[in-house]
């Protein structure tokens, strides 16, 4: 009687049970899909940095936890009042339309906006703004919010941008950072990476921009001492395929608002 009962039991295992386990295993080893990140810079003067947080806190980051996008940074240069920076982490290129759209289309946000998007002639809401599109890293697929318990205003948030003279090198020091480990010796030592991301559209191109993390300027400037020193980077600075393939990079200090989700 068992023995008839065998095959049975075996064709259920190899038409159910296995084909489901296969299905697990496939879709747990793929890679997390990559995420695009929108930076706008708004340049603000005098009381516009007061009205720009209003909207940032009361219409624009409920707005956007509203269409699914968890986390919105808002940080202020650290040695300026006049520029403002705003991170969208974005599941697809597409949803940089989309939500666009969803906020024409969303009535609390266009009532808790009101005073931003009908300021007036004379009294706007800012100078101007650029914007910069990013898209993820390979390896570094997903941004992540900073492990720091220092107080917000304490913080220290480090944006660097690495302009290369052509593709062909600027794909290279792409390729440093995946292949060759960068992002394994920040990650290593402690930076609380947010993002690491390609330029895919921004006014200095061909580019990189990451930024990293710290609970404060004392920190910030023991973890570039050790990572100077830490033997990994200094194999591979070295390296020959790494070579020339960036110019001086551009380094943004930023510090969050207080209502910022990163």
């Amino acid at each position: 009687m068992k023995n008839k009962l065998l095959p049975r039991h075996l064709a259920f295992f190899l038409s159910f049970v296995l084909p489901f386990l296969l299905f697990s295993l496939t879709t747990s080893a793929r890679p997390p899909k990559k995420e695009y990140y929108e930076l706008k810079i708004y340049h603000v003067k005098g009381p516009q940095m007061a009205m720009m947080d209003t909207y940032l806190k009361n219409a624009y980051i409920p707005a956007a936890h509203r269409a699914g996008i968890k986390d919105v940074g808002v940080f202020k240069a650290a040695d300026s009042d006049s520029l403002l920076y705003v991170l969208t982490p974005l599941k697809s290129l597409d949803q940089l339309a989309t939500f666009s759209q969803a906020l024409e289309k969303d009535k609390t946000y266009q009532a808790d906006g009101k005073s931003y998007i009908e300021s007036e002639f004379k009294e706007p809401a800012y100078q101007k703004f650029e914007t910069i599109v990013l898209e993820a890293f390979e390896g570094a697929e997903q941004h992540r919010k900073p492990n720091l318990t220092a107080p917000m205003s304490q913080r220290v948030y480090e944006l660097r941008s690495y302009e290369s003279p052509s593709e062909k090198r600027h794909l290279n020091k792409v390729d440093m950072f995946i292949k060759g480990g960068e992002i394994g010796i920040f990650n290593k030592l402690g930076f609380n990476p947010v993002f690491f991301a390609r330029v895919i559209a921004g006014s200095h191109m061909p580019n990189l921009m990451y930024m990293t993390t710290f609970e404060d300027k004392a920190s910030r400037d023991a973890h570039w001492k050790a990572f100077g020193s830490d033997p990994d980077w200094n194999k591979l600075k070295v390296m020959p395929e790494y070579q020339n393939n960036m110019n001086s990079p551009v380094i943004f200090f930023l510090q969050p608002k207080d209502y910022s989700d990163i």
